[in-house]
């Protein structure tokens, strides 16, 4: 219940209000369809970028539409993290390259293809419910090993299953088998125990440990463990 029939009205305002009262930028927005507009308002309104842009489902709306998809990962002005929490319409497709977007976590990537991931530049990257295949990773691999997307940190995908001979094919010399229980924090917090995995090794010296958890997650973690600076 608001005092306004419009709720985006009612926000924009309160937003106002507490910005002038302390004199200070929004850095962050969790919005839904319903709120969308939000993001252009923020932005246009302070020349500060946001930080962070996390986008809802409603359980009466669980789909954004393509227009939003679009915008979000396109043309929005976000530094450093976008949260999508919904489902993409049926049959989407982006056929854009990924701007640079520091951590990129998207609940629902069924949409997400390896032309996708290879035009990313990220260091936190979170795929739910992905369709990535074992084929797919093993070229993502490669791609890491020749210097693509140089930034990464964590890459993290819930893949049904993974043929390890299929994701490791053509890195059997780089690749090391590592028992040991190690547990790893990413940048933006994110924190996986690895029970064992692949170590492999970029020319430059750079270790990824590469680990099929048994709650069907691939993860990706790129050694050493590092603090994002978010100031």
């Amino acid at each position: 219940m608001t005092y306004w029939d419009d709720k985006l009205t009612g926000l924009e305002a309160i937003t106002d209000y507490v910005i002038d009262l302390f004199n200070i930028d929004v850095s962050e927005v969790c919005i839904s369809k319903y709120s969308f507009k939000m993001i252009e308002w923020v932005n246009n309104r302070q020349t500060t970028p946001l930080k962070k842009i996390v986008y809802m489902a409603m359980a009466w709306s669980p789909c954004s539409s393509e227009d939003e998809m679009n915008y979000i990962l396109r043309d929005c002005r976000c530094s450093s993290e976008i949260l999508i929490y919904s489902e993409a319409p049926p049959n989407f497709r982006f056929l854009n390259n990924f701007r640079r977007i520091d951590c990129l976590d998207i609940s629902n990537s069924k949409w997400v293809t390896i032309d996708n991931l290879l035009s990313m530049d990220g260091i936190d990257i979170i795929l739910g419910s992905s369709t990535l295949t074992s084929s797919d990773m093993n070229v993502f691999l490669k791609h890491w090993l020749s210097g693509g997307c140089p930034r990464l940190k964590l890459f993290l995908a819930r893949i049904d299953t993974v043929d390890v001979s299929q994701l490791l094919d053509g890195l059997e010399h780089n690749a090391v088998l590592v028992v040991d229980r190690r547990d790893y924090t990413s940048p933006f917090g994110h924190m996986r125990t690895l029970p064992s995995g692949f170590d492999i090794r970029r020319a430059d010296g750079v270790t990824a440990t590469v680990c099929y958890q048994q709650t069907g997650k691939l993860v990706i973690a790129v050694w050493p463990e590092t603090t994002y600076n978010y100031n």
